[in-house]
C-alpha cells in the first residue's frame, strides 16, 4: 500500500508480523525513506510526530488493532533523577565517555553480541552479522554520534574496556537515542540507566530541551522501564503530553483506538507545514 503526494515523501506500510513487545498481537509500521538534501529537516519534523530512525528509514507503528507504542521523551529542564537513578549514576561514575562520528568497530560488535545473547536472544536482531551491524551504525544521512562508555583498565593493562554504546542522533530540539547496548555483566550496576542519565546531561550542556527514548509500551516488560523517568512526555493523539499515571494508557491496546492508515497519513505534517493527503 502506498500513500503519496507529488514532490513529498512517499509513505508505505509493512506487512503484519508478530509484535516483539506484546503477546498475540501483530505489528505493522508506517515508513518513508530518509534521503536527499532535506533529510535532516524531515527527520527533525517527523521525530516530533512520533517517528523513529533506522538507518535511512523513518518509521512509526501503524498496527491494525493496537496503538500501544507511544513515542517518549524526557523534558531536560524539568528532569530530576529518582533515588535509585542517583545510585546508578554514582555506581558508574568511573566510566569515561567518548563521542565520535558513526563508525563501527569489532569491539563494539563483540559487546553488541554479548548484549543480544544475554538480553534479546530471540529478538529480531539476534542473527545480525558484523556487516549488518556496521550498516546500522554507519548508514545515517543526518548528524549522528556513537557515544561510547569505557571502564577503568584492568591491573597491568592500559586498555579501557568498552561497556556501553549508544547510537545517538542530534535533532534540532534534542538527542534521539536510536539504539543502545551494554555489557550484560554490569546489569546490576544499572549501566543502561546511567547512559540515559548521561544523555540528559549532554542535552542539558548543549541547551537541547529533550532526550528521545524511543517507544514506551504499556504492558510490555521490555519497554515499561521508560515510565520510571521523571518529566516524561508521550506522543498521543497527535500531541505531546505528560505521561501522568501510566495505568491510564492501558486502553491503547484496544482495536478501536486505531485510526485508519489513510487518516494517519493525512495527519502527518511536512517541514513546510503542508499536510499530506492520503
Amino acid at each position: 500500500m502506498r500513500h503519496t503526494l507529488p514532490l513529498a515523501p512517499q509513505f508505505y506500510v509493512t506487512a503484519p508480523q508478530p509484535c516483539p513487545y506484546l503477546p498475540r498481537r501483530m505489528e505493522r509500521k508506517l515508513f518513508t525513506a530518509l534521503q536527499g538534501d532535506n533529510a535532516e529537516t524531515l527527520n527533525d519534523s517527523l521525530s516530533k510526530q512520533g517517528f523513529r530512525r533506522s538507518q535511512n528509514v523513518l518509521y512509526r507503528p501503524a498496527c491494525a488493532d493496537c496503538a500501544a507504542c507511544l513515542s517518549a521523551r524526557i523534558r531536560v529542564a524539568d528532569f530530576k533523577p529518582s533515588r535509585s537513578q542517583r545510585k546508578a549514576w554514582n555506581r558508574n561514575a568511573d566510566l569515561k565517555r567518548q563521542a565520535s562520528a558513526p563508525w563501527a568497530t569489532e569491539e563494539q560488535y563483540a559487546l553488541f553480541r554479548r548484549y543480544l545473547d544475554s538480553r534479546h536472544a530471540n529478538g529480531g536482531m539476534a542473527d545480525m552479522d558484523i556487516f549488518e551491524f556496521a550498516a546500522m551504525i554507519e548508514e545515517t544521512p543526518i548528524r549522528s554520534r556513537v557515544v561510547e562508555y569505557s571502564a577503568p583498565p584492568e591491573p597491568g593493562s592500559r586498555h579501557r574496556p568498552l561497556v556501553a554504546v549508544s547510537l545517538t542522533d542530534i535533532l534540532d530540539d534534542g538527542l534521539s537515542m536510536v539504539y543502545s547496548f551494554y555489557e550484560p555483566d554490569r546489569i546490576r550496576a544499572s549501566v543502561g540507566t546511567y547512559v540515559i542519565l548521561d544523555h540528559v546531561e549532554i542535552a542539558r550542556e548543549a541547551g537541547l530541551p529533550y532526550v528521545y527514548l524511543g517507544y514506551w509500551v504499556p504492558g510490555s516488560p521490555k519497554m515499561g522501564y521508560k515510565a520510571n523517568y521523571d518529566a516524561l512526555e508521550i506522543y498521543k493523539n497527535g500531541t505531546w503530553q505528560d505521561i501522568g499515571d501510566p495505568e491510564t494508557h492501558s486502553g491503547e491496546t484496544h482495536p478501536l483506538s486505531v485510526a485508519p492508515i489513510a487518516e494517519q497519513v493525512a495527519r502527518i505534517t511536512l517541514p513546510d507545514t503542508r499536510p499530506i493527503r492520503g
